[in-house]
Order: structure tokens, then sequence, then C-alpha cells
């Protein structure tokens, strides 16, 4: 099927786009912009620089995604904005391009939806299935693993990883790595538990989940810290052969800024 591209768009001839695209009323795209089959472009977007994007995903009006990062030390070198399929991205969604100091690509993974004013800085790698409400806010090489939930008016600062399966409240600033399938909240940021639902959703038995539950209580209890705690003998050998546990160990253990800390 042919693309539909509104006679008010500017569409580079350069950018590739492919079938059944539609772009709607004043969207800009730029020359090095891709935009795989079946993607709906509303109108006042703006796709720019070096920017793949797959197939069916929907951009609503007032977004931009592809343009140069917030970041003093970019000097218009050659960066990419990679998106997987089947997204969504709500009003005034934003996603600058990446920098060198990483590999110059900030990725969306797929079946994300991010809704309105959510805004993701340079070299930022989200994961596939990822939620984030209104008005949440990602700074420079945040990296977030699948399943991530965030809650509306949230901030990240920079450097910082979202484990799987995280769930992060409203209004919350994170400032240290949340483990896998952990619940957290608050300014500044505490651990308040596991994500009990979403590990069921994701079809873990029921005794690996208990098993988790327990693992975060005797973590949260303990005297040592998280890193000294799992470094423990006695809690490998107990939770070998629990992948999940092992898992949130092996991010606890390599987690450069540190955890986020538990709830008093």
């Amino acid at each position: 099927m042919k693309s539909f591209i509104h006679p008010t768009a500017i569409v580079s001839p350069e950018a590739i786009i492919g079938e059944n695209v539609h772009i709607g009323a004043y969207t800009i795209v730029g020359d090095h912009v891709k935009i795989g089959k079946n993607c709906k472009i509303h109108s006042h977007v703006v796709l720019d620089g070096h920017l793949t994007m797959g197939e069916n995903n929907e951009i609503y009006p007032f977004s931009s995604i592809g343009a140069p990062p917030q970041d003093l030390s970019y000097k218009g070198e050659e960066t990419y904005v990679i998106i997987g399929n089947n997204n969504v991205f709500r009003e005034y969604v934003s996603i600058h391009r990446g920098t060198l100091k990483e590999n110059k690509k900030t990725v969306v993974g797929s079946d994300c939806l991010l809704m309105a004013h959510v805004h993701l800085g340079h070299d930022v790698v989200l994961g596939n299935r990822c939620i984030f409400a209104n008005s949440v806010n990602l700074a420079g090489h945040v990296k977030v693993a699948d399943f991530t939930i965030i809650g509306g008016g949230t901030n990240v600062s920079q450097f910082v990883q979202l484990g799987k399966g995280s769930y992060i409240g409203g209004a919350t600033a994170v400032d240290r790595d949340i483990p896998l399938f952990c619940t957290a909240y608050g300014n500044r940021v505490r651990l308040k538990g596991i994500n009990i639902i979403g590990l069921r959703r994701q079809g873990f038995e029921k005794i690996l989940i208990s098993e988790v539950v327990d693992f975060y209580r005797n973590m949260e209890s303990s005297a040592l810290s998280p890193k000294s705690y799992i470094e423990q003998e006695s809690v490998k050998a107990e939770y070998k052969d629990n992948p999940i546990v092992k898992e949130m160990m092996k991010m606890i253990g390599e987690s450069q800024i540190g955890i986020a800390p538990f709830m008093s």
C-alpha cells in the first residue's frame, strides 16, 4: 500500500518511508530518517537526525524525536536514535540522539507506551514493553530493562539503571539503581518491596516469587549492606536455583552508583 503524506508536511526526498505510512499535517521529516511500514505520524511532529524507526509505531502531535543531545560536549557528530516496533509516543514526547560518550545511540525497544511529555535524554537505552506515565524525565545514560513501569512526574538521574520488571511510583526522584522486580518511590527514592504483580504477569511460579520476597526481606533486615549481604556463601547457596534472585544479586553486585536504600 502507498503511504499518505499530507500536502503541508515537509518530508526530505532523502528520507526512507516504508509502505502504508501516514504522515500528518505540518510534520517535518529530515534527511536521514527511516520510517518502517504501517507507522502513523500525526500532525506537527518533528523527526530529525539519524533516526531509524521500525514498524507499526504511532507518534502523536508536537513530539520531537532525533534532535541533538542536550550535552555541551556534543559538536554535531553523527549519532543516532534507534526505535523498535509497535510503540506509542503520545503528545510532546522528546527523544534525543546519542553522544560519543557511549556507543552514539539512544535506543527504544518495542511495544512501549510513552505518555505525554515524556523525555528520553541522550544515550538512554529503553527495553521492551515499558510504560511511562505523563511527564517522566530520563537524563542521559539511563538504562531501563524490559517491563519497567514508571509513574507520572518521575525524574531519573544520569547513569541510573532500572532493573527488569521494576515499578517506580509517581513523583519519585531516582538517583540510585533499582534492582529487577523491586518497587520504589519517594524523593529521594527508597525501595518499598517486590513487584509481585509484575512477576505473576510474567508467569513465574509461586514458589519462585515467594523466594524472591524472602530474599528481599532478609537483605532488608540484615545489618550488612546489600553488596556485602549477597557476597555471603550461605546466601548464594540458599538461592542458587532461583534465576530471579541470581539476576538480582548480579545487578546489585555490579551497580556502580549503588542501589536505592530501603524504606525506613
